[in-house]
């Protein structure tokens, strides 16, 4: 059924209609779509990825207006940033209507919707009747994919077309909020900051964070081991000061960040830098496509990542290195 690769939304609408897989470009990364709200496509998307039905998926919308037409009521706090960030890197989990199917949530009460910033694909909504279910385009605990080649590398005969849109602008996936009680809960750091959430909400607000869940996780993203290479990854405080005696250069691959000072990588098989300015959107934006090309260097059996600043965008970053460590 694959046809190739391409930016032509009306054969992108074509196989969508017929209940395909599409892969879509978004600012995050891109994701594996299909109809979400027909049972058959949706079935598809966690068979292409091999993804566990205890998952939920996010539903992408092409407006505010379509996103609070899946849910039963859309609370005022969640509004206001839906209102400030759409579109854009935040998923906001909603309580489901009847129009949702219960295989998009798991089963569950709360329904993940976004709008996505990417132009292309926002085009393809607007010829659109549904929202598109669309998890991140690659196996199941894989690293995400940033480019249409990333998509084409591991996913080719299980889908349609790739809609190639670039390189992501963001590169990480979106963050997930949801109101409990009077609580502003993040489900999963993601490419909004949670500096930037905190600016956005009433100071009555708290704001509390979900690490992750090891099973049955109330929205996508939260599972404990996530976003992983094929190769052994160690997360580390700081390389140059803590390097394991333990470590062969000739086979080990560097993740750094910043300045590496004094830190001798030309012993080493691979060495990649997010940032060696330091800006931790320059680190997102890199960050999976880095981790690709480490994973595929022949010579490297061990990938070593230093922990980056936790606060602003570095507090994704990090979950992400956490989780691929896992």
């Amino acid at each position: 059924m694959y046809t190739g690769s391409g930016t032509d939304l009306d054969l992108a609408r074509h196989f969508l209609d017929l209940n395909e897989l599409v892969a879509i470009p978004t600012e995050t990364v891109y994701g594996l779509a299909g109809n979400g709200l027909e049972p058959k496509a949706i079935l598809k998307i966690f068979q292409a990825k091999n993804r566990p039905f205890f998952d939920p998926l996010i539903l992408h919308c092409k407006s505010l207006e379509q996103a609070s037409s899946m849910a039963t009521e859309f609370p005022a706090v969640l509004r206001d940033l839906a209102e400030k960030f759409w579109p854009g890197p935040l998923t906001i989990l909603l309580p489901k209507n009847d129009r949702v199917p219960d295989l998009i949530t798991s089963g569950q009460d709360g329904v993940a919707l976004r709008v996505p910033a990417h132009p292309l694909t926002l085009a393809l909504l607007q010829k659109l009747d549904y929202p598109l279910a669309a998890p991140s385009a690659n196996p199941f605990g894989y690293i995400s994919p940033t480019t249409a080649a990333h998509v084409l590398q591991q996913l080719t005969g299980k889908l349609a077309y790739v809609l190639d849109g670039g390189a992501c602008e963001v590169g990480l996936e979106s963050t997930i909020v949801g109101l409990e009680a009077d609580q502003l809960v993040v489900y999963r750091k993601g490419g909004l900051s949670i500096e930037e959430l905190k600016a956005q909400v009433p100071a009555s607000i708290q704001i509390k964070v979900i690490e992750h869940s090891s099973s049955r996780p109330e929205s996508p993203g939260q599972l404990q081991s996530h976003y992983a290479p094929s190769k052994k990854l160690i997360l580390t405080e700081d390389l140059k000061s803590s390097l394991p005696s333990s470590v062969h250069p000739e086979t080990t691959g560097l993740l750094l960040f910043g300045d590496p000072l004094g830190l001798h990588t030309e012993h080493f098989a691979l060495t990649l830098n997010l940032s060696p300015s330091g800006d931790l959107k320059e680190a997102a934006t890199h960050l999976f496509s880095f981790m690709r090309r480490l994973d595929d260097h022949p010579q490297i059996s061990l990938i070593l990542a230093q922990k980056l600043p936790d606060h602003g965008l570095g507090l994704a970053i990090n979950d992400r290195l956490r989780r691929a460590s896992a």
